[in-house]
């Protein structure tokens, strides 16, 4: 049964296949692949995003758009480009007890969004960076460029701050890992003007929360997760294509609300507002001609991105990456007596729950983030505790199974452990939610009787912040 373009059982409707097929359309498609002919493609591959495990997915050329299009599924093109260094930005809306709210209340959803983007777009502005704004199912994509052979690329990638974890770790390819930080640093920014103003948590990438005043744990992600991992393994959502991940992932199915929820695209946010948009996203006919009217080419920005690394340059966050870097972690050889031998009693429960049972409540941000916290709160390097948790990630004891085969455990430890002792020592994260309460509230307390947390805030707040400003 078609409805509204969408067929029951998740099957891609005719009524749908004929947006892709238009001319106008595939030619959109083929401009966000970096070229004006799909031959002329300048990503490094497309794929094909898995919504149950976004670590498994098939690389195939550019060349196999059309093919791969008439199969259905969510399209995706490289993060990685051959002529350029892409500068993507994700915020989505997260509800850890109804994922569904984002089909079912888009409405609502986007309009809690709307200080956030607003502050993005206000910090864009300063910046002069002109970009690519796209609507996605849960949220909104930012997205410019600068050519990797530009002045700017090369001022980034020779800024010399990130090292290797030991001195096993292979020395790698420098650019991204130096544009990570400046994200980072503008997501500090985002974050501490938006949140003020947002009816829900804001925070740098998707972490547990408890209930905001919906009753429900529902968040705003600055969603920086695609730097944490090589850059050969991320890729990005293609406009002018399907949004599947409700369908394709089976919450729509396993919570029997199919019926409710018509099949969208995702689509670049032009001469219109978002109202609008998510009104026309499931009309065919409306998607066609925002075709012919807004194109998708990625702009480029290197004098806009220049003022962004000034930006960093002088933020207290660069001086916390500097630091952060100074030290190398243990060499893997050294793991046995040192990381593995930690004692786990000097820690609360909860935090040494995630460290004992890491597959796969290290995974989550929000374990990390826990464990960070108490660890600093011990006086622990960051960098240290990165090492800590790379040997976790890298220890098969724990059944990772093929949870790394495209990904890189050091990488992963380090830029989490990084994102969240750099709020701390900036001032961004004040540790309001680091209490035994909010931990029951996100479900990350398993011994809520004859422990405490406060000794550790205390410590923290004296190891990063001995002198407060009275109130």
């Amino acid at each position: 049964m078609i409805q509204n373009g969408h067929t029951t059982g998740g099957r891609i409707s005719p009524t749908l296949r004929r947006v892709w097929r238009d001319p106008t359309v595939r030619q959109r498609i083929v401009e966000y692949l970096g070229g004006r002919r799909l031959r002329e493609a300048t990503c490094a591959f497309l794929g094909r995003l898995d919504a149950e495990n976004p670590a498994m997915f098939e690389r195939r050329p550019p060349e196999a758009l059309d093919h791969m299009l008439e199969e259905g599924g969510e399209l995706a093109r490289s993060l990685e480009d051959r002529l350029s260094m892409l500068i993507h930005l994700d915020v989505e809306y997260v509800n850890f007890d109804d994922p569904a709210e984002a089909y079912l209340n888009a409405p609502r959803i986007f309009r809690l969004q709307e200080p956030l983007v607003e502050a993005i777009e206000a910090r864009l502005l300063e910046f002069g960076i002109r970009y690519l704004h796209l609507v996605t199912g849960q949220g909104h994509h930012f997205v410019w460029r600068i050519p990797r052979e530009s002045a700017v690329a090369r001022a980034i990638a020779g800024l010399a701050i990130c090292t290797p974890p030991d001195a096993s770790a292979p020395v790698v390819e420098p650019l991204f890992p130096h544009l990570a930080l400046l994200m980072e640093h503008f997501a500090h920014l985002v974050k501490s003007d938006a949140a003020p103003h947002c009816g829900v948590p804001v925070e740098i990438t998707a972490q547990h929360v408890g209930p905001a005043s919906s009753g429900m744990r529902e968040m705003l992600s600055i969603d920086l997760s695609e730097y944490g991992d090589p850059l050969h393994s991320r890729m990005i959502r293609i406009p002018y294509t399907v949004y599947r991940k409700p369908w394709l992932s089976g919450l729509l199915d396993r919570m029997g609300i199919e019926d409710r929820v018509n099949e969208f695209f995702s689509l670049p946010l032009h001469e219109m507002g978002l109202a609008q948009l998510l009104e026309l996203r499931h009309q065919p006919a409306k998607i066609i001609a925002l075709a012919r009217r807004a194109g998708v080419n990625i702009p480029l920005q290197e004098k806009g991105t220049a003022r962004l690394m000034d930006s960093y340059l002088r933020s207290p966050l660069c001086g916390f990456h500097r630091g952060f870097y100074a030290i190398a972690q243990d060499h893997p050889s050294l793991w046995a007596e040192g990381y593995d031998r930690m004692p786990l009693e000097t820690l609360p429960p909860c935090a040494a729950h995630v460290l004992t049972e890491p597959n796969d409540w290290l995974l989550k941000p929000s374990g990390i983030q826990l464990v960070t916290r108490c660890l600093l709160a011990l006086g622990w390097h960051p960098r240290h505790i990165a090492g800590l948790v790379r040997s976790k990630f890298a220890n098969p004891a724990y059944d990772w199974s093929e949870k790394w085969r495209e990904y890189d455990p050091a990488m992963r430890a380090e830029f989490y452990v990084r994102l969240f002792a750099g709020q701390i020592a900036t001032g961004l994260d004040a540790g309001v939610d680091f209490n035994c309460v909010s931990q029951q509230e996100k479900q990350f307390c398993w011994n809520p009787r004859g422990c405490s947390l406060d000794p550790f805030r205390a410590r923290l707040a004296e190891r990063f912040n001995p002198n407060p400003t009275p109130s």
